[in-house]
């Protein structure tokens, strides 16, 4: 029997991610006590006719969540087919899903639901390491969540298959929580100082001109495109399946955004699956 554990950042979509899994043939238990997982299976596997389930864990469960450390053990202990898909947003993305739902954040005790974000995220830290698959769900819509789910539950487990999220971002604001690399930009000549450049971002022609006309630029990208390919392979025999990538710059707004734009433009036209994001324009 093949198990998915679905948890991750409340907010982040694990309702439309249960909703894609039940549509996928999935017998889904939603808020599930993780010591009653291993009973589940055993008894699903016991000729009830179920042959792939899915469990949503999250905070809600309290004092009960405090038992999924030790159940994912017994669970890898005793060789069980499954796999964690965790699910993610920016605090921009949840606080406004928040504030449009008008709901309380399971954490907050009543309180900003910025506080409840900041517990949940350190109370997660730990399993979003051990995940198979993580999705940020910033930028997407329901129909690309399920998408990038079907997608990443049917296909064979090659490199055909790993995602590449590339992610601009400003060290004025700190560095993303979810990179796994991370590139300073601030060795690049700064578009800032060019006064008609200014006012402008990496996304416009003339600055992403301006920022790629030099060689140590080109050069750069080339040794992460690099690096890049080398470490999928690694990665993947880990058993992950995406690469969060981070291009810093002070603002980030010039050459932050026009570096993880041509990356991701040279790592599409290979042939790799990327998604972009610029957090700070």
């Amino acid at each position: 029997m093949k198990a998915i554990i679905v948890t991750g950042l409340s907010g982040a979509g694990k309702t439309q991610a249960v909703d894609c899994l039940e549509d996928m043939g999935y017998y889904c238990v939603d808020n599930m006590p993780p010591a009653l997982i291993k009973s589940f299976i055993d008894l699903a596997g016991n000729g009830k006719g179920i042959d792939k389930a899915a469990f949503v864990i999250d905070v809600r469960g309290g004092k009960l969540f405090d038992d999924l450390k030790e159940s994912l053990e017994e669970m890898k202990k005793d060789e069980m087919d499954f796999k964690i898909l965790y699910l993610e947003a920016s605090d921009d993305t949840l606080l406004r899903r928040y504030n449009e739902t008008r709901r309380s954040h399971p954490l907050s005790e009543g309180g900003p639901v910025a506080v409840g974000l900041h517990r949940e995220r350190e109370m997660l830290e730990e399993l979003r390491k051990q995940a198979d698959y993580v999705i940020d769900t910033s930028n997407m819509k329901s129909a690309q969540l399920w998408a990038e789910i079907k997608h990443l539950l049917t296909s064979e487990e090659t490199s055909d298959t790993f995602i590449i999220n590339i992610m601009s971002f400003g060290y004025k604001r700190g560095t993303p929580m979810a990179a796994d690399m991370v590139f300073d930009m601030r060795f690049i000549p700064n578009p800032y100082y060019v006064k008609s450049l200014r006012p402008l971002t990496g996304n416009n022609a003339k600055v992403s001109k301006y920022v790629l006309k030099h060689k140590v630029t080109n050069d750069f990208i080339e040794k992460a495109m690099d690096m890049i390919d080398m470490l999928i392979p690694f990665y993947i025999k880990e058993g992950k399946y995406s690469l969060n990538v981070c291009i810093g710059c002070t603002g980030g707004h010039h050459r932050s955004v026009a570096v993880a734009n041509e990356l991701h433009r040279r790592l599409r036209d290979s042939g790799r699956r990327t998604t972009l994001e610029h957090r700070d324009l």
